[in-house]
């Protein structure tokens, strides 16, 4: 989802009502679903910045996030994220 013009933001809402922004660092598609990397978007430049891996489902015909519960979906994903992220920055330093 992020291109040469910037990274993509989200709101998402908990079942308390509380909005967060999430920054989202990149997006795959596995099995008909859609994964988001995302981070939050409080501006910071740390280094060690909390990543979390959210899947995509329809719930009562409305797209939500959700964690995943299953470990070997996890891992699966995460590589996939992982292998586009390293692949977008070698592009990256290629085209300097």
């Amino acid at each position: 989802m992020a291109d040469e013009y910037g990274s993509d933001y989200i709101t998402i809402v908990d079942e308390d009502g509380t909005e967060y922004e999430l920054e989202v660092l990149s997006s795959v598609e596995y099995n008909g679903f859609t994964y988001l990397a995302v981070t939050p978007a409080d501006g910071s430049e740390e280094e060690n910045v909390e990543v979390s891996i959210l899947k995509s489902v329809e719930e009562d015909g409305e797209p939500i996030l959700s964690a995943i519960e299953d470990d070997e979906e996890l891992q699966t994903v995460y590589g996939l994220i992982m292998d586009q992220l390293y692949n977008e920055e070698d592009e990256d330093s290629e085209n300097e």
